[in-house]
């Protein structure tokens, strides 16, 4: 029998909230404990998973902790690594739970392990830039990182005022996540900067962004590192020196809805748009204005030309006493048209999916769906579209600041293939 307790940190302190146990990921399942159930501070994990004396399904249980993993050729690394399936979800949790994205942590018992921060020379940093998802994945086995995505990342910590990166260890928390350049996608680094900034400038939340040079600007040589919006510095606690952040609860909406990651891209249209209003308005404080933002966020990525919005790249965010719930910072905005890789966004907007055939028409349709009046959706939607050509404008030059080539060309290659030109 396996069984792996569940910790979760709570205004910066970890409780155990439960545990996963069973034979296998065929009958494994999550159930919380007793005592976390009759404190204070039992609030729940998901929305999937409301507070409950009986364990969860094996589904339910699959669905929300598999949703921490990274997946593709990091998840099938690390796999090979420890020398189990790359389906054996939980035995991969038990590898990387230290550092989950969020608050929580999925320790074994017995494990003991010092904490710390090891500082990064910048030969290191460079050698992260230029190896990409291999030398990203081998330090999540490292260090024990979970960071939920496809593309290579690590979690590391940066000190600003010294301009000095260091590498986690144990169950140090990191507060940037830091990403490599694709290797058959050019300049993806500057052109996620490049939207994240564009996002900035038409009034969405986003998380402090900025591109790593550890050269000329090459893809070889360069890294996109964001600030974590789930890692807040609040107390005097230290460690090695370096203030230690608070980790903040949060969850995509992919576990919120309690759909399994694979099933990430809504390719028949089953609601998922529409889901996700209904959570945030049962669920956080503030309706109307959590729904606004996230419409706002829905319209940019039509706008901006992102293929790759999926429920996994739109979540939510806890407060540190997980008394307040707030749709999250936008991330993860890239412009994959640029890159021919689909026409198809990754959910419904209307009856449509297809970046061709979505019309202003298609986001009335939506609207309703959502629970939207047509009069404000239909204001935020032009407004995004309106500001969007100068918004970019004003983006791009803020960026020729870095220096590294290319920033024109991106700015009309986005113009000339976003949803925007189908207006």
């Amino acid at each position: 029998m396996n069984n792996y307790s569940v910790y979760m940190e709570i205004m910066g302190t970890p409780q155990m909230v439960g545990s996963i146990y069973g034979n296998g990921i065929s009958d494994a399942v999550f159930q919380y404990s007793r005592e976390y159930i009759n404190s204070e501070n039992s609030f729940p994990i998901s929305v999937s998973l409301p507070i409950s004396d009986k364990p969860f399904t094996q589904k339910e249980t699959k669905s929300f902790f598999e949703g921490l993993l990274p997946e593709g050729f990091s998840r099938k690394s690390v796999a090979s690594w420890i020398k189990t399936d790359e389906e054996d979800y939980l035995s991969i949790l038990a590898a990387l739970g230290r550092e989950c994205l969020g608050a929580l942590m999925i320790v074994q018992e017995d494990e003991k392990e010092e904490s710390g921060y090891k500082l990064l020379t910048i030969d290191k940093v460079r050698e992260l830039a230029s190896e990409g998802a291999t030398r990203s994945t081998q330090i999540l086995m490292e260090t024990h990182l979970s960071l939920a995505g496809a593309s290579g990342k690590v979690g590391l910590y940066y000190d600003e005022d010294k301009d000095k990166w260091y590498l986690p260890e144990g169950k140090a928390p990191s507060n940037y996540i830091v990403k490599q350049s694709h290797v058959r996608l050019s300049s993806i680094v500057l052109n996620e900067e490049l939207c994240m900034l564009t996002a900035k400038e038409l009034g969405i939340e986003t998380p402090k962004c900025f591109i790593i040079n550890t050269g000329t600007g090459l893809d070889s040589e360069v890294l996109f590192a964001t600030n974590r919006y789930d890692r807040i510095i609040s107390s005097e606690k230290k460690i090695d020196g370096l203030k230690v952040p608070y980790r903040l609860h949060q969850e995509d909406f992919a576990q919120a809805m309690g759909i399994p990651s694979s099933q990430k891209y809504e390719t028949k249209k089953k609601g998922y748009l529409s889901r996700m209003f209904e959570i945030i308005r049962e669920y956080t404080s503030d309706p109307i204005g959590e729904q606004m933002k996230l419409w706002r966020i829905i319209c940019f990525n039509y706008l901006i030309g992102n293929g790759d919005a999926h429920i996994k790249n739109y979540s939510l965010l806890y407060s540190e006493n997980l008394k307040r719930m707030t749709v999250a910072p936008a991330y993860d905005i890239i412009c994959t048209r640029c890159y021919n890789l689909r026409d198809e966004m990754s959910m419904f907007i209307g009856d449509d999916i297809n970046f061709r055939h979505i019309k202003r028409s298609s986001f009335i349709e939506a609207a309703k769906e959502a629970g939207l009046t047509e009069r404000i959706a239909l204001r935020i939607f032009d407004e995004v579209a309106d500001g969007l050509e100068k918004a970019l404008e004003k983006a791009s030059e803020l960026l020729k600041e870095t220096e590294i080539p290319g920033i024109d060309k991106l700015k009309n290659n986005i113009l000339e293939s976003s949803g925007y030109r189908y207006l």
